[in-house]
């Protein structure tokens, strides 16, 4: 009998439990998705056979297709399977994943969440996070767990910056941090240095402007970063100056970071960018220049989620705000704000309309 003939005869007398499969799967250098898809099952009924391992047995029709999957396969992923079984260990090593933890699922919860969290679906997001950030129990020999994990740890903290929640025990503060934890453990820079970036964002919304300024400027040359968080990086000094009344030194940044925004094309950012330039030219008392960038930014809005909208509706109205002919308008524009910050649990934002219509009250 040939030898392809021997290894189908093995194959369809062999017994098949989660372990067999898990081991099947690895031999053919699949993801749980492309196996199932091979296998003509759900990706969830593969990744429930592999969280039970020996202890699960699959039905007798689907025993027959492991039996078929595994004659068809080519022969260097029958010796590969071969080699998986006869272990006393029985796993793939490296490639094997923890028990209990379907991988391609938490990488597509997390793509999920981050569609949430652009709509402002923060109880959805929360959802898909915790399920994972519950169950997973940190291992340093566990790579690709490790890598969604702190994933998993930075969209919980924008999550938790987007609601205000930027300081305490339960905070975006605390969860970035443990996040630059595990991406330190894992020697990825530039995720570090992104968390770092997060991190600073949290230092300017509470207030601490001249050190957020300082750091956003260390940032502008770390070379860790991308050249578009490298220029964001600069258009948040400008931020930061801004608040802390230092108006033409802001627009010294700002501006190019409109250039740097605009050569990359990346629209969006160029967008928010002259907002941020309209805030600068309101704070040095220049109404007409204000209001002609955020004309531009209200023109060229590109990402219109709730939050957004109402960073640059707030925006205008602080500009409107700072004319008596305009003032009504902005009171109005400020209201409509409130009520989507409130709806949404835009905490930060609303301390910053409260702030502004304060202000405004102390003007009058």
């Amino acid at each position: 009998m040939a030898s392809g003939d021997a290894c189908q005869v093995a194959a369809t007398a062999h017994h098949w439990s989660g372990r067999e499969a898990r081991l099947l799967r690895h031999a053919m250098r699949l993801s749980v998705r492309a196996f199932a898809s091979y296998l003509g099952v759900a990706a969830r009924t593969v990744a429930k056979w592999e969280s039970g391992g020996v202890s699960t047995v699959p039905r007798p029709d689907t025993q027959a297709i492991l039996d078929t999957a595994l004659s068809r396969a080519d022969p260097e992923a029958r010796h590969r399977f071969d080699v998986l079984v006869t272990r006393p260990d029985g796993d793939g090593r490296a490639a094997q994943p923890v028990a209990g933890y379907d991988y391609e699922a938490w990488a597509d919860d997390l793509d999920r969440t981050m569609a949430c969290l652009g709509r402002q679906e923060f109880s959805l997001a929360r959802t898909w996070l915790d399920r994972w950030l519950r169950r997973y129990h940190p291992n340093s020999n566990d790579t690709r767990g490790m890598h969604l994990y702190g994933r998993s740890l930075r969209l919980l903290g924008e999550v938790l910056q987007d609601q205000g929640v930027i300081s305490g025990p339960a905070s975006a503060e605390h969860t970035y941090r443990k996040a630059l934890q595990v991406f330190t453990e894992l020697g990825t820079p530039r995720r570090v240095a992104q968390i770092e970036l997060k991190l600073v964002v949290l230092e300017e919304m509470a207030g601490r402007l001249e050190t957020a300024a300082r750091r956003y400027e260390s940032l502008t040359a770390d070379e860790r970063l991308s050249a578009h968080d490298r220029t964001r990086a600069r258009l948040w000094i400008g931020t930061a100056l801004s608040k802390r009344g230092l108006n033409e030194s802001a627009t010294r940044h700002i501006v190019p970071a409109i250039h740097d925004f605009e050569t990359m094309e990346e629209p969006e950012d160029w967008s928010i960018a002259h907002q941020k330039l309209a805030l600068a030219h309101r704070g040095a008392g220049d109404l007409n220049a204000a209001g002609k960038a955020i004309d531009v930014a209200l023109t060229h809005r590109v990402n219109d989620t709730p939050l957004q909208r109402v960073r640059l509706d707030t925006a205008h109205a602080h500009i409107l705000l700072s004319d008596r002919a305009t003032a009504a308008g902005g009171l109005t524009i400020l209201d409509r704000c409130a009520r989507i910050s409130t709806r949404f649990g835009l905490l930060h934002q609303l301390q910053s309309i409260d702030g502004i219509r304060r202000a405004f009250e102390r003007q009058a």
